[in-house]
């Protein structure tokens, strides 16, 4: 049985929140569509609110 390919949205948000555990800028974002422009921004928030809360370093 093969693997399906996550959701294009689910994938930008991954990489948002990976960019955000890194401490990359907002600004770094990859992408131009506006909906997974907002997916990629939500995951980079939802980590930097992580990381300032102590949960990563």
């Amino acid at each position: 049985m093969r693997r399906q390919k996550r959701d294009r949205l689910d994938r930008a948000y991954s990489n948002g929140y990976q960019a955000g555990l890194c401490g990359r800028n907002k600004e770094n974002c990859p992408y131009q569509n506006t909906t997974a422009r907002s997916e990629w921004l939500g995951g980079w928030r939802e980590a930097v609110s992580d990381r300032h809360s102590g949960l990563f370093k």
